[in-house]
């Protein structure tokens, strides 16, 4: 059997997979909990707890889970990690009761990616670490960041000197998986529920081998060349704080502080504010708009809030977190520890009123129709903070750009005007009509889907 445990937040997905009395774990996220809770619920003990590479979005919980379980935990032979492991190559296979499962060398998203066949040991002696001579044919794969649900994994996080070659390889492990595993074999990947490790968009919420061998799109295209075009022209922009992901699952991370950070007055956080930290209020955009602490950013809980708050935030900012109930506040400090900000500075629970005292601000929240009512006027301008990729597939005529990850630090070259932000949906004009409210800008959130633009016929352009 096979247990998911969703990470919708982050798009990506775990594996907990059992014979009722053992069970190995694949790619655990940070908050092993959830794990261990899985496994009591099944009544299975974990054995071997399996990485199918360094990951570049999210800190793992795979050491602390293998430490807190005494399982083996296993890694690339080939990765050079701070923490004593079970080495795993192409071919490896371990044994966990009657589970077998085989590594099978898939680089492309990371240069040392491995794959894992799940099938039924035959093996009567098994050596160090369960590891086993032979096994039935597998029933599941599980495939990290090569083979997703009609996708593959990005290349380029590594740096543009190595995206070619891993794009390459990455289109021969692919059909690799495709070639050598029975159609009927169940996929399961890491990422591509959201994530921006997914180089392209996926599609569905299942598969197996022979749907991909229908439609992955590296099974579908023949032609390496057009592959390897198709998808690096594909590729966007990616969450900054991803550069500190690999650092951190090398050296080897260990179990998160899920306790909730000490309680500040409203006081000290009116000095956090003047400091420059970040003041985070989780509560919802709309209600942060119509009232709030001054200076505080908005960054509303939710499927979003980590991806995009560590996104936006520079690195090693203390961050402050207030939201409407303590369980709030624990609800994205869960969050933020699933990308290695472990220590936030502390927490306050109330409105904005009990917190802010004389110092509570708020800003408009219009849509596009109402932005069309004041295109063009004195005194107004509009900013676009969406990523590249989707400004030059088509904006706002007329309108100035600044993406909302870089937004803090270029908040001065903006003019002293009125400024209406959008973004596609709302969320990071959110954070950034936030970041603009707090530097002494009049504005306004222009909380609303971007293709109403369109539809309305406000002036588009592109490029």
């Amino acid at each position: 059997m096979i247990v998911v445990i969703k990470t919708p937040s982050l798009g990506d997905r775990s594996y907990l997979a059992h014979d009722g009395e053992v069970a190995v774990v694949v790619d655990p996220q940070r908050d092993i909990d959830r794990v261990l809770a899985v496994a009591e619920a099944e009544h299975v003990r974990i054995t071997h707890v399996f990485e199918t590479h360094i990951h570049n979005d999210y800190v793992t919980g795979g050491l602390a889970l293998a430490r807190s379980t005494g399982a083996h935990y296993v890694v690339s032979e080939d990765e050079d990690v701070a923490f004593e492991r079970v080495p795993a190559k192409d071919g490896s296979t371990f044994a966990s009761g009657r589970l077998a499962v085989t590594a099978l060398a898939t680089p492309g998203h990371t240069p040392h990616h491995l794959a894992y066949a799940l099938g039924t040991d035959t093996s009567e002696e098994t050596g160090e670490a369960g590891e086993s001579a032979g096994a039935r044919e597998p029933v599941a794969v599980f495939t990290g960041g090569s083979m997703l649900f009609g996708a593959v994994g990005r290349t380029d996080l590594l740096g543009p000197g190595l995206t070619d070659e891993l794009t390459r390889a990455q289109y021969h492990s692919v059909r690799r998986l495709a070639a050598e595993l029975p159609h009927h074999v169940a996929v399961h990947p890491t990422h591509g529920f959201g994530s921006f490790c997914s180089a392209t968009e996926t599609s569905g919420t299942s598969s197996t081998i022979g749907d991909e061998r229908r439609t992955n799109v590296a099974t579908t295209t023949e032609d390496e060349d057009a592959f390897v075009e198709r998808l690096v022209s594909g590729l966007g922009a990616y969450p900054r704080y991803y550069a500190h992901m690999g650092p951190a699952n090398l050296a080897g991370p260990v179990a998160p502080r899920l306790e909730l950070p000490g309680a500040v007055d409203a006081a000290e956080l009116r000095s956090r504010i003047v400091r420059g930290e970040w003041v985070v209020d989780l509560r919802e955009r709309r209600a942060f708009a119509r009232r709030h602490v001054t200076g505080t950013i908005s960054v509303e809980l939710g499927d979003l809030f980590a991806t995009f708050l560590g996104w936006t935030v520079t690195w090693g900012t203390p961050i402050t977190l207030v939201g409407d109930s303590a369980e709030m506040v624990a609800g994205a400090q869960r969050e933020l520890v699933r990308i290695g900000i472990d220590e936030v500075a502390g927490h306050a629970a109330g409105g904005p009123d009990e917190l802010g005292g004389d110092r509570v601000s708020s800003y408009a929240v219009a849509t596009f129709d109402e932005l069309r009512g004041v295109l063009g006027k004195d005194g107004v301008a509009v900013l676009d903070v969406r990523r590249p990729e989707e400004w030059r597939e088509g904006h706002l005529d007329g309108a100035l750009y600044v993406p909302f990850y870089e937004l803090e630090a270029r908040v001065d070259e903006l003019p002293a005007e009125e400024i209406w932000v959008h973004c596609a949906g709302g969320f990071r004009a959110s954070i950034s009509a936030s970041i603009l409210h707090r530097a002494g800008h009049a504005t306004v959130l222009v909380d609303d889907d971007f293709t109403r633009a369109a539809e309305i016929g406000l002036p588009l352009t592109s490029g």
